[in-house]
């Protein structure tokens, strides 16, 4: 059963603000072009955001996306059965009452802030039901006089109701009262009839609790009534005869005595996958499901998991496999909206690709609004532009257009942004800004990884409006250069220091081959673990086609 009538737009893995950004205007066109108005359409982010991408939301007042970072399919995009959960007081058979109501064969037990408690399920009510030769059962159990008049039908009409049954047993009390001396004790609870004799022998006795049969507290003396409540003999008065009551009480054992602690449960966060293989190996018929501060919410069944469909997804700012969120094949790709080069992803169906040699993706998306008649309003405008921006250095990058700086434009007028080149050099300002980020989170600001000829390896990108943010980021890089480099597994990892001003970058590296990697590639005289390449600034466009170049003559 789906839940999920999503459709979520995602970009790469460590976004950028084109990914971001235009993840946020597909999504709003889809949503107000009303083609699949079944079908809600969900912007998301595969990473964190950066300086850069945080000052355009916040310059535009757009709130940033949700995180995905897995693309298996979770609990929490299935139907959940939202049953509600019992206290670990309430009695059998208001359990069983309220299992039939609910066509439910498993009820949850949980406390009074809903954390899980464990499940009571109809073969354990049955089970106890056919098990109860025990005459002390009710007493072990601490069933409440309240709950066993409930039980019966009937109500507390001498002393406290809330009073438990702590020890002894339940008996019946219709022998003649010389015979009942032979069995009756002290503290038993006894069911008996309209015979004074019997009653007044149970309050002699000191027994805990009368339970009356056919109503016949209605024709109690004022005399045994004030005897009981001297001795402290709770009477109960029942509509039903001594056969049914004895059949009955039973069921006013409060679920917590019989209740299966030791439960299995799931989280929303867990995958289906993982969820079937347990289900396999388990016979339970429903299973709790607990929220992200592991709280009862509802339950699911092997048949919630049958016709469970997979996240659906449009893809942006990238079409390869290693950029995309993890367990990407687990997922039903609607979409790719992209300007970089066709990578290695696979799909089941075919789908729309559309992918344009144009220096953003943006670029790509304000095109479809003007395709599909959609007014793009100012805050989308905004987003468009400056990924743009970005993504083009300001249209220094090779991989810029005519195309890009003619959308740029029109999108600024749109936004109320007379001076792009003043906005764009208060944006970059913004992403070198990088004082309060660890060298872990710099590094992953807009890294990708990429595998030409069977060679995994990373290249990762930081632009700068000056030279000196730039000597403190590759400080700051270079400490940790090798140990990314062995966690991720890659045989080579780079990274572009790219001055935006002077249109030149400092690629740092390292890993076996590296150094002679860019020597080849860019025809250079490099350091150990750096080089110089003036007019570089494109890891699309430069970087990385002269990386394939390199390697396949090698």
């Amino acid at each position: 059963m789906r839940k999920d009538n999503n459709i979520y737009v995602i970009g790469h893995k460590n976004p950028d603000t084109d990914s971001i950004c235009s993840a946020i205007s597909y999504s709003y066109l889809k949503n107000n072009a009303k083609i699949h108005p079944e079908h809600h359409y969900m912007p998301m982010r595969a990473g964190e955001i950066n300086e850069e991408t945080q000052f355009v939301l916040n310059y535009f007042q757009v709130e940033e996306p949700e995180l995905m970072t897995d693309g298996a399919t979770q609990v929490k995009q299935i139907e959940i059965h939202e049953i509600p959960g019992v206290p670990e007081t309430i009695t059998v058979k208001r359990a069983w009452e309220q299992m039939k109501e609910e066509g439910v064969v498993t009820l949850p037990i949980i406390d009074e802030e809903n954390y899980l408690l464990g499940v009571i399920t109809v073969s354990d009510i049955a089970q106890s039901y056919m098990d109860s030769h025990d005459n002390k059962v009710l007493s072990q159990a601490k069933a409440v006089f309240r709950d066993i008049a409930d039980t019966l039908d009937g109500e507390v009409i001498v002393g406290d109701e809330n009073q438990c049954f702590e020890e002894g047993r339940v008996m019946i009390g219709t022998f003649h009262p010389d015979m009942m001396g032979n069995y009756i004790k002290a503290s038993d609870l006894i069911i008996s009839g309209n015979r004074t004799e019997d009653q007044l022998f149970a309050i002699d006795v000191n027994a805990s609790c009368l339970v009356l049969g056919l109503s016949a507290g209605d024709r109690l003396s004022n005399t045994i009534k004030r005897l009981a409540e001297e001795s402290g003999t709770v009477i109960i008065n029942s509509p039903h005869d001594t056969y049914t009551i004895a059949r009955l009480i039973n069921q006013a054992i409060p679920v917590k005595h019989l209740m299966t602690k030791k439960c299995m449960s799931f989280n929303t966060l867990d995958k289906l996958d993982d969820i079937k293989e347990i289900m396999r190996n388990t016979r339970h018929r429903d299973y709790p499901i607990l929220n992200e501060e592991r709280k009862y919410i509802g339950t699911i069944s092997r048949r919630n998991l049958i016709n469970a469909g997979k996240k659906r997804m449009i893809l942006v700012d990238h079409n390869e496999k290693t950029q995309a969120v993890d367990n990407i094949d687990e997922t039903e790709i609607i979409e790719i909206i992209d300007h970089h080069r066709l990578g290695n992803l696979e799909t089941m169906t075919p789908l729309l690709f559309r992918n344009q040699p144009v220096g953003c993706t943006a670029t790509i998306v304000y095109q479809m609004y003007n395709e599909k008649g959609i007014e793009i309003p100012k805050w989308v405008a905004g987003l468009l532009m400056s990924a743009i921006i970005s993504d083009t250095l300001l249209f220094r990058s090779p991989t810029c257009t005519e195309i890009d700086i003619a959308t740029a434009t029109a999108l600024a007028s749109i936004a109320g942004i007379e001076d792009i080149k003043a906005y764009a050099q208060e944006m970059f300002s913004a992403a070198s800004d990088l004082g309060n980020k660890t060298a872990d989170e710099i590094f992953h600001q807009d890294f990708k990884e990429f595998v030409i000829k069977k060679i995994p390896f990373g290249v990762g990108q930081i632009t700068a409006m000056s030279e000196k943010n730039l000597a403190n980021i590759k400080e700051c890089l270079m400490t940790i250069l090798e140990e990314k480099r062995e966690a991720l597994g890659c045989q080579m990892i780079f990274f572009m220091l790219t001055n935006i001003l002077e249109e030149s970058t400092e690629l740092i590296y390292t890993g076996d081959g590296a150094k002679e990697m860019a020597e080849k590639a860019f025809h250079v005289t490099a350091d150990e673990n750096h080089a110089i390449l003036p007019g570089v600034v494109s890891r699309k466009k430069q970087l990385i086609p002269a990386f394939m170049t390199a390697m396949e003559d090698s």
